[in-house]
């Protein structure tokens, strides 16, 4: 496509808030560790800088951002600061490199927020610009509501800022209020004073809309969260904003094809699912089940693509249900070395379009089965679950399975953060042979629950993604027990995974089948 010029930047600085403001969303509250993890993804992704919390907030808070901070990122590491002169020493007893100084906008926030005046916040913002970087603080000046705010007394606000000696200043849509032509506006008067920064927010939709409208209008960073956490309707995603200006306008922000592992780190930490409908890091991003579109696909990759998967990190997956065609299952049967003619082709797309006419997903483990019965092969299984017990009461959530592995039975026990946990633990262990839960590598890539009934008996259908290597494979089971139709799946799933790798040889030491 013929690119439309944007800005005369060729790179766009990205700042994340993720571990401040996405923290703030009802329900996420990250541990120091769970924040070191996530910032050093950020650092690996080439973020520029990185928001490590509120300062303000406690002393847990800051222990997390000491934590951050002492790193040593290539990301400038900041601390949030309210317009008062402790917050401002608090972030100087964490280390930071910076501090984003956020002072009323908004009469609404001077006024009815803090009870104050225009003049005395401005003054007030200048003492703060200068004690921090007297001792050695980068500052970005940030104008809360600044959407809403009187543009005169904005720029007046934020060009005092500069004038004390801040690096740059910050347009806040706060409250996801403006549109893109309302952001254009303002963020051209400002940038006019001097370096821009752009924090939107979702919550009419224009989060991105609105950091494009800002960038046109002579603003260099942007300001957002991975995977748009935050609070309300969240704020702008970063992973969106970075995507969409290499794609279409050529501007170069952080390293791309590490976007979906941030996403994923981002999600595990902060307990937010990915929507499968999200944009670069959901299930459905790349996933194709209409035959049209698979045969599409299969032919070109850029014809139901806007761009390769591989560019975010991610691979393309082809989803069997009713509306799969040959050249879909096809494609799936290859994908495990499986071969099939014509005629057993057709026979088992119409066993998968039966199973999807009944509003079932299928699974590769449900593809593998159908077509061993139409191909009338019987599948030796090489791993089994024979018996499952599991207790989640007092304060360690406890597992042990007894498996068949060829033809020895292992027994072995596991811990965790809850049944579900410490049942995956008791498995690789298992696997391991020796208990010590080492030996067998996989990944979890998708855990999904979903109840068929309703009650407090209801029945439960659990749908996991395992791989290994380079093979991968999706699995479902369906109990009245979380626990145990969790691990079933989990060891359908291995069992797939790891009949392949003794057939092609590559199966650990561990897990060998016995001898005939």
């Amino acid at each position: 496509m013929t690119r439309t010029p944007l800005t005369t930047l060729d790179e766009v600085q990205l700042l994340d808030t993720t571990l401040r403001d996405g923290e703030q969303m009802p329900g996420v509250s990250l541990t120091p560790a769970e924040k070191v993890d996530v910032a050093r993804e950020l650092d690996a992704a080439g973020m520029h800088l990185i928001e490590a919390g509120s300062a303000c907030t406690s002393e847990g808070e800051r222990e997390a951002i000491r934590r951050v901070a002492g790193e040593g990122l290539d990301a400038t590491v900041t601390s949030f600061a309210r317009g008062v002169k402790r917050d401002v020493d608090h972030a100087l007893d964490c280390g930071v490199d910076g501090i984003n100084l956020v002072v009323p906008a908004s009469d609404k926030h001077v006024e009815t927020k803090v009870g104050s005046t225009r003049d005395d916040v401005v003054e007030r913002t200048v003492e703060l610009v200068e004690y921090a970087t007297d001792h050695g603080l980068w500052v970005e000046v940030l104008g809360e509501d600044g959407s809403r705010a009187d543009l005169d007394y904005l720029e007046r606000l934020l060009g005092a800022g500069l004038d004390a000696g801040a690096d740059r200043i910050c347009y806040c849509d706060t409250v996801g209020a403006a549109d893109p032509e309302r952001t254009a506006a303002v963020v051209s008067r400002l940038a006019d004073r001097g370096p821009t920064s752009l924090h939107t927010h979702d919550d009419l939709g224009f989060g991105v809309a609105n950091v494009h409208a800002g960038l046109k209008a002579g603003a260099d960073t942007v300001h957002g969260t991975v995977m748009g956490v935050g609070e309300r309707a969240g704020n702008v995603a970063l992973e969106e904003v970075a995507i969409a200006l290499d794609r279409s306008y050529g501007v170069d922000t952080v390293e791309l094809e590490r976007l979906y592992r941030l996403c994923r780190t981002v999600s595990e930490a902060t307990g937010v699912a990915l929507p499968p409908n999200k944009a670069v890091c959901g299930a459905n991003a790349f996933a194709h089940e209409s035959g049209i579109h698979t045969d599409g696909t299969l032919k070109d990759g850029t014809m139901y693509e806007p761009y390769p998967p591989e560019t975010v990190g991610r691979e393309r997956r082809l989803v069997l249900g009713k509306h799969a065609g040959r050249a879909g299952v096809k494609a799936a049967l290859a994908e495990h070395d499986v071969a099939v003619d014509d005629d057993e082709l057709s026979e088992v797309v119409s066993r998968v379009k039966e199973l999807g006419d009944r509003g079932k997903r299928v699974t590769d483990a449900d593809l593998l089965a159908i077509t061993e019965d139409v191909q009338g092969r019987e599948r030796d299984r090489y791993v089994e679950l024979v018996d499952l017990s599991a207790t989640s009461g007092g304060n360690l959530p406890t597992a042990s399975v007894r498996l068949r592995v060829g033809d020895e039975e292992r027994v072995a026990s596991g811990t965790g953060s809850g049944p579900v946990d410490a049942g995956l633990e008791a498995v690789r262990a298992a696997l391991a042979g020796d208990g010590a839960g080492e030996g067998v590598s996989f990944e979890l890539d998708s855990y999904h629950v979903d109840a068929i009934t309703g009650g407090t008996d209801a029945v439960v259908t659990v749908e996991v993604d395992l791989s290994r290597g380079d093979r991968s494979v999706s699995v479902s089971s369906t109990d009245a027990d979380i626990t145990r139709a969790s691990v079933v799946a989990m060891v359908d799933g291995l069992d797939r995974l790891l009949s392949a790798a003794a057939e092609d040889g590559s199966a650990p030491d561990a897990v060998s089948l016995a001898d005939d």
